[in-house]
């Protein structure tokens, strides 16, 4: 769907650490898919991928390892140059491998990265119900000033507003759209925090289980559980490596 997450991948300097942290906590299967010498692996459930794998991009040296998500766009490279003009980043690229996807690293005026892509491969996407395990269930902008990037978002992609919730001390926490349901939200980060980001949510079965599992793997708990407006649990984490991601589950 255009103007909607379609993709995740993490870039992280272990390859193999992460495979197996993230295989053992969410349940995942993989799949190397490195080709010319650019080392890649998929994360799959089922027969369907879900996410990507790879090493930090040369010349990026992150404090720990990071995920990104993937915005499909009709055209990369007018999409890139709107994000400039409206105040943004463009981080790389556009950048094309043959066949398969153009895209490009950008970033919103308040610094959040994420990537604008469109697939080149013949046909769609394998696609996976919303809430199927392994796959992820939510999107949250941690940003300076929530309502100036949500104009951005909605301007560049017709995002809309849905339902708020006022959590008090934390501010507002606004939900949006992307099409019928609601797909992530935004909310004005933690003055400790020290830059804006895009938070990712994997769907797990149970959150007191994926809970146990992801400190058997050696991962640790930053919040939660806890259980959110829906009914649904969340825990946010860190895997092994420092790379912060979060856990979503429709059951403790």
């Amino acid at each position: 769907m255009p103007n909607n997450f379609f993709w995740y991948d993490l870039a992280t300097s272990d390859i193999e650490q992460a495979r197996k942290f993230y295989c053992d906590v969410v349940g995942w299967t993989y799949q190397d898919n490195s080709q010319g010498g650019q080392t890649y692996g998929i994360f799959k459930v089922g027969d369907a991928g879900v996410a990507g794998l790879m090493p930090y991009p040369d010349g990026m040296t992150p404090p720990h390892p990071v995920w990104n998500g993937y915005i499909a766009v009709d055209d990369v490279d007018a999409t890139a140059a709107r994000i400039k003009d409206a105040g943004g980043t463009v981080h790389r690229g556009p950048i094309e491998v043959p066949e398969v996807i153009r895209f490009a690293v950008v970033a919103d005026p308040q610094g959040a990265v994420f990537i604008i892509a469109k697939g080149l491969a013949a046909g769609p996407m394998s696609g996976l119900p919303a809430g199927t395990p392994g796959t992820i269930g939510w999107r949250e902008l941690f940003a300076a000033d929530w309502e100036k990037d949500f104009a951005f978002y909605q301007k560049l992609f017709g995002w809309t507003k849905a339902e708020a919730h006022d959590m008090g001390e934390g501010g507002i926490y606004q939900l949006f759209s992307a099409g019928d349901a609601p797909i992530g939200g935004m909310m004005n980060r933690p003055a400790a925090m020290p830059q804006s980001w895009w938070n990712y949510y994997i769907t797990v079965d149970a959150i007191d289980a994926a809970r146990t599992r992801l400190e058997k793997a050696g991962g640790s708990v930053v919040m939660g559980p806890m259980e959110v407006p829906g009914g649904q649990w969340i825990v946010q984490a860190k895997d092994p490596q420092g790379g912060f991601f979060a856990l979503v589950a429709p059951k403790r």
